[in-house]
């Protein structure tokens, strides 16, 4: 393995509060991007050299090396910034579904999300600026809540603005620059929610794919029956196994990705590189209040 980050659902999958869990004992780590030292004699599509990215979660990546079946990894071109392909898989992936599977957007439409900030959230921002579609991004108030505006922004966000704004009056005054949003991305839960969720057009669809706040979406009943909102879940895993025999559609979504990277319109989130032998700080560092900054570990030197 030359790489592999921390993602939330690492933590959880340690924790024992994950869908899918690992039987023991496991190497943690759902992501990362490895070179190909040798092959077997029945190895066909790989060869050494090769980048290569885990072809579904729960590999266990957080290590120097392994041997893996051809079937448990895909081949990514090595082309491409390192900590792009270490961060390939999950979040990118996660973005590009939830815009192109939940609503026909168009080139003037408009999104909002929460957590806008988080590896989904800043992929989000990037995928939709390169596809002409407008950002509205929801993070929590914080002490450097300028500096992470202006990062944001500099991806290509639209608007940023914190959960308080969400209540407030001013949210008119973005809506006379751009339309109301047909679709709303949480990954919070709880009341931050549930004010979004009143900035959605009628007949538009919230999709949920975390709960960072470990509170319910609560919805008023007024949302369903005057607006028919409607509310969907998404979980990248999961797609993968409906898609395991559509080969065709992992392929188009990789390529697609991986062109937006080489065009510099995609790039890894804000990451903090350290070695693998200082896991333990890492992990420490990534469940600490307001990070902006993925840890990533730096698995092979050579």
């Amino acid at each position: 393995m030359l790489a592999a980050p921390i993602n939330p659902a690492d933590i959880n999958m340690i924790q024992g509060t994950y869908a899918i869990l690992a039987p023991l004992p496991a190497v943690a780590g759902n992501e990362g991007v490895g070179r190909v030292l040798e092959v077997g004699p029945g190895v066909t599509a790989l060869r050494p050299g090769d980048w290569v990215i885990p072809a579904d979660a729960g590999l266990g990546t957080w290590r120097t090396q392994a041997v893996f079946p051809e079937v448990s990894l895909l081949q990514v071109p090595s082309d491409i910034p390192l900590l792009c392909a270490a961060t390939l898989s999950v979040n990118p992936c996660t973005a590009y579904r939830m815009l192109a599977d939940f609503e026909s957007l168009a080139p003037g439409d408009s999104v909002i999300q929460n957590a806008a900030n988080s590896g989904v959230g800043q992929a989000v921002i990037q995928i939709a600026k390169a596809t002409g579609i407008r950002t509205i991004n929801v993070v929590r108030d914080r002490p450097d809540l300028p500096k992470l505006v202006e990062r944001l922004k500099a991806q290509g966000a639209d608007h940023v603005i914190t959960e308080d704004m969400l209540r407030k009056p001013e949210m008119k005054e973005i809506f006379k620059s751009i339309p109301k949003p047909r679709l709303a991305l949480n990954c919070v839960g709880g009341k931050s929610t549930t004010e979004m969720l009143r900035h959605l057009q009628p007949k538009g669809t919230m999709v949920t794919y975390g709960g960072m706040a470990k509170q319910p979406v609560t919805v008023p009943v007024s949302a369903f029956i005057f607006r028919d909102v409607r509310l969907r879940g998404f979980w990248m895993t999961q797609w993968k196994k409906d898609h395991a025999h559509d080969k065709e559609s992992l392929s188009s979504m990789m390529d697609t990705l991986c062109q937006l990277v080489r065009r510099g319109q995609l790039g890894a989130p804000a990451c903090t590189t350290v070695p693998l032998e200082d896991f333990k700080e890492a992990l420490v560092a990534s469940t600490q209040p307001f990070t902006s900054s993925k840890q990533h570990m730096q698995c092979w030197q050579d």
